[in-house]
């Protein structure tokens, strides 16, 4: 009954709370701090074109730490290694059972080291590729043909994992695309116009498709 109490009030407090993002802090030595300026530009392009309302500056929540609780999306991104402790592990999952959201954008080379600490967090779970047919690619914005590419890295074909517990999709992966990259100022990688817009567009899609859900 404890247990099932906490829960209650922790999915209590998602749903209740004000449109607010968080970059999620990790350790292991990769750099959870790159691209700076990818979620406010993701939250202000999402604000003008998504009917949402997020305050324009995310904050920072390291994965142990109860405060992720007060966030309905937290992202995560880096190059490097990824390490979560049992604790941040329980943390983490019971965040997301409880009606939080992850997004990962993988900034190239998070991938191996990503996919062994998700297992700490869910041992039952295998990500799977999210078809194109997906409503995550239905929202505000279509994408017909799936998850964007945004970057090259091993020029392989973009795409879309998820995590699915009892049904929901509690976090989505961009894996070989690189989104938050494209969120980025301009200048930053040299991204086309188009190209932004199209990472901008897939961004305001999966923060859409968190609230719903």
């Amino acid at each position: 009954m404890k247990q099932f109490l906490f829960i209650f009030l922790i999915s209590f407090s998602i749903s209740a709370s004000s449109q607010e993002l968080a970059v999620l802090k990790y350790n292991g030595g990769g750099d959870w701090y790159s691209n700076p300026t990818a979620l406010p530009n993701l939250i202000k392009y999402t604000n003008t074109n998504s009917n949402t309302n997020i305050k324009k500056n995310p904050t920072f929540v390291a994965i142990g730490n109860i405060d992720i609780f007060k966030y309905p999306i937290v992202f995560m991104t880096g190059h490097g290694n990824v390490y979560f402790s049992d604790d941040e592990s329980k943390n983490l999952r019971n965040y997301l059972i409880s009606g939080g959201f992850l997004h990962i954008s993988d900034n190239y080379g998070l991938d191996k080291f990503i996919r062994r600490e998700l297992k700490k967090v869910f041992p039952e779970l295998q990500f799977q590729e999210i078809p194109k047919n997906h409503p995550i690619y239905k929202q505000t914005f279509t994408f017909k043909n799936g998850i964007p590419k945004i970057h090259q890295h091993d020029k392989k074909a973009p795409q879309g994992f998820g995590l699915f517990y009892e049904g929901r999709l509690v976090c989505f992966y961009d894996y070989e695309t690189d989104l938050s990259d494209g969120w980025e100022d301009a200048i930053v990688h040299n991204n086309s116009k188009e190209t932004r817009e199209k990472a901008l567009k897939m961004g305001a899609n999966i923060i859409e498709y968190a609230f719903k859900n």
